[in-house]
């Protein structure tokens, strides 16, 4: 696969990770943000794309897919709606890597822009579902949780059931290969929200990679926050964790919540010192402002 000497790979091992293969590079895009333009829904076909070490964006113009490779086979972060799913599989496919080769699908949120894929994706794959304690019954049941804020608009929409094979608790960490992955609850767009953090070294530099989940606190219906005291201090305690987390390069959820397009195709930049913190302070602003429009209101 690398064409190295014996010398030379001993010598990627003592670096952590060995760089990805020519072939899978040139099949990545090298300017993702111009392959979508203006194109930014779910569902809208975008080519993989590099991001550090053996982690690879494989979603959509709108949706944020991870898959990590691992010395013991694949990792992938959720899958996008379900019209998505067949192209995150051909992404796989176009990286060079056998879609059966993916040993666990852990995810952020319970949402179906988001995971609605997840059943054609784990028989496509044969993995193995992951879950923070709060996204569990959704996933297995396919509905809504009953004290999600977006709950009236999410009943429109039910996913097909899956089942979970593996539930963590707060920073419980999942170690494949090589690989350590740790999740983070978070309920702040939702209830079951969970970010994850893994180590990626490249060339000699290792990062802290946290795929944040999103920072907002929206609605459908006639739900009010300030009606569900309990939600919000939820969701500013999922703010508080976002903030605190190992964060040397930080991934969204949506692309464009972090301009992650752009910085993967080098127009900005790809990492940056206290991305959490600006991400998590962006999203209590956000909240504290819904909040006092609430009060206007009565």
């Amino acid at each position: 696969m690398f064409g190295n000497s014996l010398p030379a790979l001993l010598a990627l091992s003592l670096l952590g990770a060995a760089p990805p293969a020519p072939a899978e590079r040139a099949a990545a895009s090298k300017d993702i943000a111009a392959a979508c333009g203006e194109r930014d829904g779910w569902s809208d076909p975008a080519p993989p794309a590099f991001i550090h070490g053996r982690s690879w964006y494989v979603g959509t113009c709108g949706i944020t897919v991870v898959l990590v490779e691992t010395s013991d086979g694949l990792v992938l972060i959720d899958t996008g709606p379900v019209e998505a799913a067949p192209h995150v599989l051909a992404n796989i496919k176009a990286l060079g890597f056998d879609p059966r080769q993916v040993k666990w699908v852990l995810m952020t949120h319970e949402h179906f822009d988001h995971v609605g894929g997840m059943a054609e994706v784990l028989r496509a794959t044969g993995a193995k579902l992951l879950t923070g304690a709060g996204a569990a019954e959704v996933m297995r049941t396919g509905k809504p949780a009953a004290d999600d804020p977006q709950g009236s608009w999410l009943a429109d929409s039910p996913m097909e059931p899956v089942k979970v094979s593996r539930i963590l608790p707060h920073r419980g960490k999942l170690s494949v290969g090589d690989t350590r992955f740790t999740i983070y609850q978070n309920a702040t767009h939702s209830p079951g929200s969970t970010s994850w953090s893994w180590r990626s070294c490249e060339a000699g530099r290792c990062l802290t990679i946290a795929l944040a989940d999103s920072n907002s606190t929206i609605s459908t219906g006639d739900y009010h926050f300030s009606d569900h005291p309990e939600r919000v201090e939820a969701a500013r305690e999922g703010l508080r964790v976002m903030e605190r987390l190992p964060c040397d390069l930080m991934l969204t959820p949506h692309p464009g919540q972090s301009d992650l397009l752009e910085r993967l195709s080098g127009t900005a930049p790809l990492a940056a010192p206290n991305a959490c913190v600006a991400y998590s302070a962006s999203g209590s602003m956000r909240l504290a402002d819904r909040l006092a429009k609430e009060a206007e209101a009565k």
